[in-house]
């Protein structure tokens, strides 16, 4: 039997608009799709022929283990159907995608990806600004508040590099990274969480680092968020109003 192949295809922040022709492309031809928790499920619509299988993955919720996953992807591909495993943002952006690579390598099946927006650029979209804007910085880092072994980033040391810290999975460390980041940097460096961030269901909040803890959780906002800290997120509150999605903006 011809073995069949894996698509790692990155479902973007939501929006099924943002998704690429080849990402669309890929939908279509699919045999079995293996839908994140993070992906807008209506991308189901454009795998009509395709048995959709949902693997959820969710800090703090109740997921699909990894290895579980990663054993229907060679099981479904070495009956030589076509498997695409639907990501949410970039697959190979804080996605397990290579831990699921080198799986399907040891198993020589063919892999092909398909990438996305992630819900960081979606958030810089959202607040009109640029994580990069060269009078503030000289790039952005993209960072995931949990480590393997659990423990947290240097934060001091991310926010001493003066880029923009884009920071993923943060919403429950918020008062520590916060803590963290206020030892080198000044109280007022502006900062900004996007929940849900290019979806009909995104809420914001912008103000200031000192803030950011307080405001953000008193609004309400948890995860999924990404939040912002830099120079540049200050170009937003030069011209951003807040719509009634949004949450208060910080004095």
């Amino acid at each position: 039997m011809t073995t069949g192949k894996v698509t790692l295809l990155s479902a973007g922040p939501g929006d099924l608009d943002l998704l690429t022709i080849k990402a669309a492309k890929a939908l279509a031809l699919a045999d079995i799709v293996l839908l994140d928790d993070l992906a807008n499920p209506e991308i189901a619509s454009l795998a009509p022929n395709a048995r959709v299988i949902r693997v959820g993955k969710r800090g703090g919720c109740k997921s699909t283990p990894q290895a579980f996953i990663e054993r229907l992807m060679q099981r479904y591909a070495l009956k030589g159907l076509h498997v695409v495993r639907v990501k949410g943002g970039d697959a190979l952006l804080f996605g397990r995608a290579g831990e699921e690579l080198a799986a399907l390598r040891r198993a020589h099946i063919p892999v092909d990806i398909v990438n996305g927006i992630s819900s960081g650029f979606a958030a810089a979209a959202s607040l009109g600004v640029s994580l990069t804007h060269r009078e503030h910085c000289q790039g952005v880092t993209f960072v995931t508040a949990h480590k393997q072994d659990h423990g947290e980033p240097d934060w001091a040391a991310l926010a001493a590099t003066g880029t923009t810290l884009a920071i993923y999975m943060g919403m429950t460390r918020i008062e520590s990274l916060c803590v963290s980041l206020m030892s080198a940097l000044p109280a007022s460096t502006p900062a900004a969480v996007v929940q849900w961030a290019g979806t009909p269901d995104e809420r914001r909040w912008l103000g200031t680092l000192d803030r950011l803890a307080v405001d953000a959780v008193d609004a309400g906002l948890s995860s999924p968020a990404v939040i912002l800290v830099g120079n540049a997120i200050g170009e937003a509150a030069q011209w951003i109003e807040q719509p009634a999605r949004d949450v208060q903006r910080a004095a």
